[in-house]
């Protein structure tokens, strides 16, 4: 008896499919972040993730986690169109946020 093939999902590639990440920053409420704070300084960042991040009554994280995944989701969705100097000032912004929060630096 011979198996019956295998079916793909085109499902995947589908634009909704592609472009969520897209929809979780135009409609998640789950953290509120002030206008255009990702073109401020890494320290200005840090301060307003963390105030974003405790302000949050909907988090499921600790303010210190959802604060430092939405720094990595911004990196993330940005890709490779995110110019190098922002991507420095997005790390910095990270460690930033752990001095903030008195958590041990990660070594480079």
């Amino acid at each position: 008896m011979a198996a019956a093939p295998r079916k793909t999902s085109t499902a995947s590639h589908s634009p909704e499919r592609r472009r969520w990440s897209q929809a979780v920053t135009e409609h998640s409420d789950a953290m509120t972040l002030e206008e255009r704070i990702f073109t401020r300084s890494p320290k200005e960042i840090a301060r307003s993730v963390k105030r974003s991040a405790e302000r949050s009554t909907r988090r499921k994280a600790s303010p210190f986690q959802s604060a430092m995944s939405m720094l990595t989701f911004y990196g993330n969705r940005a890709g490779k169109n995110l110019p190098a100097s922002r991507r420095r000032a997005l790390q910095e912004a990270k460690e930033e946020l752990r001095k903030l929060y008195h958590r041990p630096s990660k070594p480079l």
